[in-house]
């Protein structure tokens, strides 16, 4: 099994990467978001204990989405390998999952960090923010703020993995098909 995660601060363009990856490499994507609200619709009690934590304003606990990470690996038994996008984004998560994959008998194989300047981010969220109707990404403050808080939480996540040498930069700027032929390369030679 063939597991990734795909890294990098918000505009960076992991959900258009994952896309291609995913199509490319028969990968099963494993985004939290989703898994969350999946869980939730079919009111299993994962499910109905995160939306109870989400109710209230909470953040759902480690030991609630590694659970539902669990399940998605056992529901998917014949899948090539996964693609964690939004997970891990903190260093215990990091650990967590790694000893879930050591009981399945698998591993994160790379961590492809995508690199782009904070310019081209802001750029990049305001020109997605015309079109997205996502209201945090129309606000240059409010970007800068998303940005800084990835650099202080979610970075230290790539220190973890580089403890291991899983961490691959991977330059975020150019056109899709060019970012997305430097991610292939890495795959590829860790396949």
């Amino acid at each position: 099994m063939f597991n990734l995660i795909l890294f990098g601060p918000p505009g960076s363009g992991k959900g258009t990467q994952s896309e291609k990856l995913i199509a490319k490499y028969g990968l099963k994507h494993l985004s939290t978001g989703d898994l969350l609200r999946s869980e939730i619709a079919n009111q299993t009690p994962l499910g109905l204990e995160a939306k109870k934590i989400m109710d209230k304003g909470q953040l759902v606990p480690d030991e609630v989405v590694i659970g539902m990470i669990s399940s998605a690996l056992d529901n998917n038994p014949k899948a090539k390998g996964f693609l964690f996008d939004g997970f891990p984004r903190t260093s215990a998560q990091a650990e967590a999952l790694d000893k879930l994959l050591e009981l399945k008998n698998t591993g994160i194989a790379a961590m492809l960090a995508l690199e782009v300047t904070e310019e081209e981010l802001v750029k990049r969220l305001l020109k997605r923010g015309e079109t997205s109707g996502r209201s945090d990404d129309t606000n240059e403050t409010v970007i800068r703020a998303r940005i800084t808080e990835y650099r202080n939480k979610t970075a230290v996540v790539a220190d973890y993995y580089a403890q291991f040498d899983k961490v691959v930069a991977v330059k975020g700027e150019g056109t899709v098909d060019d970012i997305f032929g430097a991610l292939c390369k890495e795959i590829d030679d860790r396949m």
